[in-house]
């Protein structure tokens, strides 16, 4: 698998290209700026762009900007975005722009080798990864209005798992359910949400995980988030 990393730096990006030769990943190029990895991805299109958050030259938002000029002029390249905090906006922007091959992960998790090498593999294979630590502040933080309140709170286990990116048969093992049953669970909350049913023509060209996550991020109020982004 190829791989693109961007990551301003220099120590951690290349600790990450070591980690991922070792594991059997080939890095084709390496970047420290936003136009840099624009250009290495544009002469040679890879399978995963690794992209952190906040690069020069503005050290603002240019693994997200990167993100969705990447996704836009070659859409089939993953994208992994590395922050430094779970912060749900941005990962909220992200998700707008990808709706699948598409992982928002904090940077602690780059130590687990195992859990980078495996968030890596899924959104290549057009998997959603949103870190736990995103789920739970989108789910628990205060809010003015609350369009989970119909959702019983297994349902609400449900929707956190399906948030993460895990599919039905790995909610099923992780809460002991039957396949069957974590199926009726998410059409209850497709339905509870507005969202289109599992089995709709039009659920064929969206991503239910990312709509149901989206579709509590759009219609909440939330208070304001004392993290600051990075």
């Amino acid at each position: 698998m190829r791989i693109v990393i961007a990551e301003d730096s220099g120590l951690l990006r290349h600790m990450l290209a070591e980690t991922l030769t070792a594991r059997g990943f080939t890095v084709t190029a390496q970047a420290g700026t936003l136009p840099e990895v624009l250009r290495a991805v544009a002469a040679d299109p890879p399978d995963v762009a690794v992209l952190d958050i906040r690069m020069p030259p503005d050290h603002r938002d240019e693994g997200l900007r990167a993100a969705e000029r990447i996704r836009a002029d070659h859409p089939g390249t993953g994208l992994l975005v590395l922050s430094h905090y779970a912060e749900t906006s941005y990962a909220m922007r992200l998700l707008k722009a990808a709706d699948q091959a598409v992982g928002y992960l904090i940077k602690d998790r780059v130590r687990d080798t195992d859990r980078l090498v495996d968030a890596i593999k899924r959104v290549a294979s057009g998997e959603v990864v949103v870190d736990p630590e995103v789920v739970r502040r989108v789910l628990t933080r205060p809010r003015r209005t609350d369009p989970l309140a119909a959702l019983v709170p297994v349902e609400r286990q449900v929707l956190a798992l399906m948030a993460e990116g895990h599919s039905n048969t790995s909610i099923a093992s992780r809460l002991s359910y039957s396949l069957k049953t974590v199926e009726k669970r998410v059409t209850a909350i497709s339905q509870k949400l507005g969202l289109p049913h599992p089995e709709s023509h039009e659920r064929a060209h969206v991503n239910l995980r990312v709509l149901a996550v989206l579709a509590y991020l759009r219609s909440t109020r939330p208070a304001p988030d004392p993290q600051s982004p990075a």
